[in-house]
């Protein structure tokens, strides 16, 4: 045994038995030497990421005296998850969304936001060892793995895929393996070897003298032996004796003034404790304020419930709503949204308030309009509702809800309009948005959401060609919230499109830095480069997209590309087939195979190849032309003729196909077709010699004129 343990390399896992079983397990494996005590990543603890939270409170004070530039690099990540932090981790990139009142917010963070995070305090843990002096690998032991929450989940995830295990071996351990339809799971059985736990007999006693109270001290999670003695210990407690032990246990926590306690083991006791209601609810409220507020939808859906089934939703639908509205944002954000419609048809059913089903009937019609699969949304039923809580919103007496809740609410009817395909009338809606709200508010009230209707008339005008306009607006937005990365990235884009390539790159380099890492940001970047040029830049940009998001398809379709160009077949190949992995019906990848096995004289795999791409696009030109040059290769030329016209036909100005069926055409005998061709090819591209001299030839040529 002790042998075939010896052989075991790389990242592991070891499931099963008990806690102490697996800790001795670990022990008596040869791993590098701890870089931490044992992480317990038990969502009981601490809510959302607790592990990657104990890690970075961990590291932060040394990083900081040796490094300060690498936690300034990483503030936003390391703040999202250890907000005990903020002491001595300034945050310089506050946005409107993250400063917004409860009652002001529009705008919430995008569900990738927590993968960001993710990749982000991965390279701070990466780049924190060489800062803290470790020559050598080191180890991390986490426990509790299958009971890490969503953000913990995509955070172990993304560090046994990321980070060499010959710098710092990750080891995580769980009673029973994760759940299979999670992120963890997959990213185990890829990236860790599994090791075998050994029964090393019962574990030590705490030395608590009551085995309730170290039940409950423990926040329920003892197992073994000892686990078993305190649970029976505290079941056979009377309800109120076992209440009373979790109020002091929730006392004691409160002492520690932990804020990611509250996110955990503060409202687990307060919800066993003498009070609930009174104690338990504002605590979770409070906890799916925080979350909602950073983009951890999951852990918002784990609250929400939570706090709901403390309420009485008859008695008291305000309390329950209060819950209602972000546990059915949260669900929607998160696709879930049958569950999210039920929430909202709760909630009608409870209430009677009309601020209610205003809500309920804007967030409804967001389902039917964003949320929902597309085979589920319908345009019409979307407008009606919003159309009801524009209604219901011009009777509000008061001056500033009246004209905040219409303009919010117009403006999800511009998003309808934008999909009904009337981007005029969205125009005029959310222009008419902005002047009410300038003329009835003050500068500084409702500063979020007339940022949001800027951005998006900013979206209307880019939609309708109007890009100087759309440019103006982003500029207004720019200068109210100028650490919200997305803008730059909008602006960005629209800026290449403007053919103004350097305010493009810049724009895109500020919104980086703006933001952990952002995958869909340097995609964008790359392909830039990539047309301007720039092939070394833009093969590292795609890289870096697959390293932070191997799914990422248009990364593969363009490095594949560059591969191809650079004559590395085997690696085009492979970057094509892994993409085809990911998205079996994408042309591109289908055509960059064609043109590889093409070069590699496999004819018939080739033509199949473009066969797939011409299936699933068939206006896909250089699958059209590659194929037509296999066909003309295999000795049929009107198939490969065939296949050129339909070529042009979809790019009549490209002057490199019209020079290919001119070709064709000489071969077949069609010579004033062939003229035609090679002469409006002279025109397109009269700087190329190979054609002019094509030309002059075929003019010399006998019946050719």
């Amino acid at each position: 045994m002790q042998q075939a343990d010896a052989a075991l390399t790389g990242h592991l896992r070891l499931y099963g038995a008990t806690r102490h079983d697996r800790a001795a397990t670990a022990d008596g494996h040869p791993l590098p030497p701890r870089l931490l005590p044992p992480v317990d990543a038990h969502r009981r603890l601490r809510g959302p990421y607790t592990a990657a939270g104990t890690v970075v409170r961990a590291l932060v004070p040394g990083v900081l005296a040796a490094a300060p530039e690498l936690v300034r690099r990483h503030d936003i990540e390391l703040l999202s998850v250890a907000p005990e932090l903020a002491p001595v981790v300034p945050n310089s990139r506050e946005t409107l969304t993250s400063m917004a009142l409860p009652a002001e917010r529009t705008r919430f963070y995008a569900r990738l936001r927590t993968r960001r995070i993710a990749n982000g305090l991965v390279e701070f843990v990466r780049d924190a060892l060489p800062a803290l002096g470790h020559d050598g690998p080191r180890c991390l032991v986490v426990e509790n793995a299958d009971h890490a929450e969503a953000t913990d989940a995509e955070f172990l995830a993304t560090l046994v895929r990321r980070l060499d295990p010959r710098v710092l071996t990750v080891v995580l351990c769980g009673a029973h393996a994760p759940r299979p339809d999670g992120v963890l799971a997959p990213a185990l059985d890829r990236h860790t070897t599994a090791l075998p736990v050994r029964e090393a007999g019962a574990g030590p006693r705490t030395g608590q003298e009551d085995p309730a109270w170290r039940w409950v001290a423990a926040e329920g999670l003892l197992d073994g032996l000892d686990g078993e003695t305190a649970r029976a210990a505290y079941e056979a407690l009377p309800a109120a004796e076992r209440a009373a032990l979790h109020d002091r246990r929730a006392a004691e926590l409160r002492r520690a003034q932990e804020f990611s306690l509250t996110l955990g083991a503060l409202p687990y006791h307060l919800e066993r404790g003498s009070a609930p209601v009174d104690e338990a609810v504002p605590a979770l409220w409070a906890a799916s304020d925080h979350c909602l507020v950073n983009g951890f939808y999951d852990a918002v859906v784990d609250y929400g419930r939570r706090g709901q089934a403390l309420v009485n939703g008859r008695e008291d639908p305000g309390q329950w709503w209060r819950f209602g509205v972000q546990l059915g944002l949260a669900l929607s954000i998160l696709s879930r949204t049958k569950e999210a419609e039920a929430v909202y048809d709760e909630a009608r059913l409870l209430s009677t308030d009309p601020a209610v089903h205003m809500a309920c009937a804007y967030s409804t019609a967001m389902l039917y309009t964003r949320h929902n699969d597309p085979a589920d949304r319908d345009e019409r039923k979307a407008k009606a509702l919003l159309n009801s809580a524009i209604a219901t919103a011009s009777l509000l007496a008061d001056r500033v809800p009246r004209a905040f809740q219409s303009a919010f609410y117009k403006n999800g009817r511009a998003l309808v309009e934008v999909n009904l395909g009337d981007p005029q009338e969205a125009l005029r809606l959310v222009t008419e948005c902005i002047d009410d709200l300038d003329r009835r508010l003050t500068p500084d009230e409702h500063r979020l959401h007339r940022s949001v209707l800027k951005n998006n008339r900013a979206r209307v005008y880019a939609i309708l060609g109007r890009l100087d306009e759309a440019l103006a607006d982003y500029a207004v937005v720019i200068d109210q919230d100028p650490h919200h990365a997305e803008h730059y990235l909008e602006r960005g884009n629209l800026l290449r499109r403007l053919g103004r390539t350097e305010e493009a790159l810049a724009d895109y380099s500020r919104a980086l830095s703006l933001s952990p890492p952002f995958p869909e940001i340097y995609y964008n970047r790359g392909d830039l480069r990539l047309s301007e040029g720039d092939v070394e830049g833009a093969l590292a940009d795609f890289d870096y997209v697959i390293e932070q998001d191997p799914e990422f398809v248009d990364a593969y379709v363009n490095r594949a590309g560059i591969r191809l160009e650079a004559g590395d077949l085997a690696a085009a190949l492979a970057d094509a087939r892994t993409g085809l992995g990911l998205e079996p019906d994408n042309a591109h990848l289908h055509a960059i195979v064609g043109r590889a096995l093409a070069e590699e004289g496999e004819l018939d795999g080739a033509e199949a190849a473009y066969d797939r791409a011409i299936e699933s696009d068939p206006e896909l030109v250089s699958a059209l032309s590659g194929r037509a040059a296999v066909r003309h290769e295999a000795g049929r030329p009107h198939e490969a003729l065939a296949d050129l016209c339909r070529a042009v036909e979809h790019d009549p100005k490209d002057a490199a196909l019209r020079y290919n069926r001119a070709f064709l055409h000489q071969e077949t005998g069609r010579w004033q077709e062939a003229l035609a061709d090679l002469e409006l090819a002279a025109v397109l591209d009269p700087e190329d010699t190979e054609i002019a001299e094509a030309l002059t030839a075929l003019r010399g040529r006998p019946g050719a004129a």
